[in-house]
């Protein structure tokens, strides 16, 4: 009898897996392969070898008796009983006591009496018991194959659970019992009649009779598994696919999902497979019934609450859809071509129904030719990035409009096989060409246009940019190891800038608050040139047994012209928007992110690196340095259109310190501080701790942010929250989890969320709650997330969880 903490772990389960079970048949894996293949084929010209301790001939009976160790070995398939009876007459053979079939494939069949022909073709089969070389468990009192095609189990069991090993007899996890089970080979179908599912032993759902395609066959059309969700504005919503397999080579799968509160979204979703590449193309639409659900008063009160997702009042959004397509393409060894387009009704359609592939945040569109041969990489492509937005255009925080087009961009990097003059030369292409119909830009009193405009993130009109650079390096080590590298680089660029009247009147508008004069160019040519040379001095040395120590003092020269074209805001700058001054690019030669921007003057770098191991298997490495601007103008001084040196803390002629310390270990803990300090006071500028341990039974991580205040750049108060998680088993399969983020600049818990889950070999179970909290409004969301996995079966529940869980 089931225990009774078995009977407590069906009840839990059965809530969530019992409108599965009920309203879909799931398919099983391929017994028709694994256990009606006990008539496996085999090569034609086959030799049967045979081996027993005896072998007794009846001439009158044409019948061949061997008894004890009984081993029969046929293309590739072995048979192993204490008795095996062969009658030369039906060609048929009865094997008896602990018979074991291996088939070529590496399934193993185990009866007390098998009576097969001597092909292995068909035959009848009592007490059956089958494991598939993937771990799935098949049972039937009895089996019997005719023609070669239709194969009958009677009162049949299947899992994918594994026995367990100290209580054989105990129930599984779950498993699938059926009084017939019919596979026919013909029709590629696998039926079940009188079945039962069971779990933890307990019965959950009977299902009288239900058919599914034989899983030998890969494609077949039919139902796939069902999902539902819920969503405030959408309501309950339950999502069916059916799938068609139309060709080996094509497919069509059509998807019907009902909202409780928006009616039936249709969807489909073609597929084609070619020699050298694939690709999809996706539709999808709704009539929505109540746009209104989405009006949002708090966020949007100007528009009475009106938005995207709702349509303008008196113009209702009703019917919205989405085309998609995706595909990559092998031109050859080396070429590859490829796109990712989304088309849509309007901006926030994919997002908000979650079409698959196409609802991120921030979707790039892109078409692109790439190529890959040695030390040689071409890259290029058109892009357009949708940001997928509630917020309607017009509205001073829509994003949508202000994202450019790219067309095209270029990348080419090449790497000659021989040395030039000793050393290494690397050559780097870069190109764009960027289109914007809106303004990109930010204001000190947010969302309020005035002259006092604070940022140009991006020009109206149209900007292209042509980069060349060369760079040259050679390695030189002396007898007492100090390690010598001196660099030569070469950049070269053509700009050309066609911005609007109120793209000029803004970057006039900045200029002036800036206390600049602006000098916005339409086209110009600018050059770096930098020589440079960097000493490395690592010095290996243990001080106790076992243990090893690296400190490498480092220190890097570079001397080169001042940048071309800064501090009168003359060039737009697009590519090199981010700007992180930290302990892994205190040695970069050009600490700027894109190409737009070039650092210029004499600069010099210093620091130490330390790397440690001992011999009970603990790690430490740590960096810490500053870097000097030593001649010329300070690149990351000079205002560009959107500030990005301001408060990098490379501003100054000596910058802020940098460090960074990491420790780890063999039990699983490993943490790592680093930071960024004023060069004159040590106070902390930015800031970041990391901790994580993963062990049992309890796995645990924390995380702590910092950045100081960056008005400029568009951040008038400091930044700094902390993130914790945990996760603790508290029985074999049981795990608990949690995790919180915590603002301490806003006071307010950001998002929490807690779950817990069930997971062994067969089976996994997973239930979470999260909220999260808007930092303007406050307002709290609310979401809840289960799934249920089902090793071979398939997984029913939400797409996606909740919380994010520690493992």
């Amino acid at each position: 009898m089931p225990s009774s903490r078995q009977a407590n772990l069906a009840r839990l389960y059965a809530a969530s897996a019992l409108a599965c079970l009920l309203a879909y048949a799931v398919p099983l894996p391929a017994f028709a392969q694994d256990v009606g293949d006990m008539a496996t084929k085999v090569p034609s010209n086959s030799q049967m070898l045979l081996a027993a301790d005896t072998l007794e001939y009846n001439n009158d009976n044409q019948t061949v008796t061997a008894v004890g160790g009984v081993q029969i070995d046929y293309g590739g398939n072995r048979l192993v009983a204490q008795k095996v009876v062969y009658d030369r007459n039906t060609k048929r053979m009865v094997a008896s006591g602990n018979v074991e079939i291996v088939n070529s494939d590496g399934t193993k069949i185990n009866s007390d009496h098998i009576d097969i022909t001597d092909d292995f073709a068909d035959g009848f089969v009592n007490a059956l018991r089958v494991e598939t070389i993937d771990k799935a468990y098949f049972a039937a009192e009895s089996a019997e194959r005719m023609g070669g095609v239709l194969t009958t189990f009677h009162n049949g069991v299947y899992t994918a659970c594994e026995p367990c090993e100290d209580k054989p007899d105990k129930a599984p996890t779950w498993r699938v019992k059926a009084r017939k089970i019919i596979w026919n080979g013909e029709k590629k179908t696998v039926r079940f009649e009188n079945a039962n599912f069971e779990f933890f032993g307990f019965p959950l759902a009977y299902l009288p009779a239900f058919e599914i395609a034989d899983p030998t066959v890969k494609r077949k059309s039919g139902f796939l598994i069902p999902s539902m969700g819920y969503n405030s504005h959408l309501g309950y919503n339950v999502k069916i696919p059916y799938y068609f397999a139309l060709s080996p080579t094509y497919d069509l799968t059509v998807t019907g999902s009902g909202y409780t509160k928006q009616g039936f979204l249709g969807e489909a979703e073609w597929r084609q497979r070619f020699n050298n590449g694939e690709y999809t193309l996706k539709i999808a639409g709704i009539q929505q019934q109540n746009p209104d659900a989405f009006i949002d008063t708090t966020a949007f009160p100007t528009t009475g609450g009106h938005n995207v997702d709702s349509g303008p009042a008196g113009d209702p959004n009703r019917f919205r859809g989405m085309m998609g397509t995706q595909g990559q393409f092998a031109i050859n060894e080396r070429w590859n071509f490829g796109w990712d387009v989304l088309l849509q009704t309007d901006k926030d359609f994919s997002a908000t129904y979650k079409i698959d592939k196409y609802n991120d945040a921030v979707h790039q569109s892109a078409i692109y030719l790439t190529g890959l041969n040695d030390r040689n990489y071409f890259d290029v492509r058109a892009m357009h990035f949708e940001v997928q937005e509630d917020t309607p255009n017009g509205n001073p925080a829509a994003r949508s409009g202000q994202q450019p087009w790219v067309l095209p961009s270029l990348d080419y990097a090449y790497i000659p096989d021989v040395s030039v003059a000793g050393g290494q030369l690397s050559l780097n292409v870069n190109a764009r060409v960027i289109r914007r119909d809106d303004l990109d830009e930010t204001f000190n009193i947010p969302y309020v246009p005035s002259p006092d405009v604070q940022r140009v993130r991006g020009l109206a009109g149209e900007s292209s940019r042509l980069t060349a650079e060369a760079e040259w390096k050679r390695t030189f080590v002396t007898d007492d190891g100090l390690v010598v590298t001196p660099l030569l680089a070469l950049q070269g660029d053509t700009d050309y800038v066609d911005a609007s009247s109120g793209s000029l009147i803004a970057v006039n508008q900045m200029a002036t608050n800036l206390g600049q004069q602006a000098d916005m160019r339409s086209s110009f040519a600018r050059y770096m040139a930098t020589a440079g040379l960097e000493m490395r001095w690592p010095v290996l040395f243990s001080l106790a047994s076992g243990s090893s120590h690296v400190i490498e003092p480092m220190a890097q020269v570079f001397l080169r012209p001042n940048e071309q074209y800064v501090g009168g805001l003359s060039i737009p700058n697009e590519d090199a928007q981010s700007m992180v001054f930290d302990a892994t690019t205190l040695f970069e030669r050009d600490k700027f992110s894109g190409y737009d921007r070039i650092e210029g003057g004499s600069r010099a770098n210093v620091g130490l690196r330390y790397s440690g191991s001992y011999i009970n298997g603990w790690g430490t490495n740590a960096i810490f340095g500053q870097s000097y601007q030593i001649g010329g103008e300070n690149s990351f001084a000079a205002p560009d259109l959107v500030n990005v040196g301001a408060y990098s803390g490379l501003q100054t002629t000596k910058s802020d310190y940098v460090g960074l310390f990491g420790i780890n270990s063999p039990n699983g803990f490993a943490a790592s501080v680093s930071g960024r300090f004023d060069e004159q006071t040590f106070e902390v500028r930015r800031a970041e701790f990391k901790a994580a341990y993963s062990g049992l039974p309890v796995s645990l991580s924390a995380k702590y942010a910092f950045i100081q205040a960056q008005p400029l750049y568009g951040f008038t108060t400091d930044r700094h929250e902390v993130t914790l998680g945990a996760s603790t088993h508290l029985a074999e399969n049981w795990r608990v989890f949690g995790t919180g983020t915590y603002d301490l600049q806003e006071s307010l818990l950001v998002k929490d969320g807690v779950g817990f889950a069930y997971s062994d070999s067969c089976f996994t179970y997973l239930m979470t709650y999260s909220q999260s909290r808007d930092l303007n409004t406050r307002e709290v969301t609310k979401s809840i997330g289960f799934n249920l996995s089902f090793r071979t079966l398939g997984d029913f529940g939400s797409s996606t969880n909740a919380v994010d869980t520690i493992q």
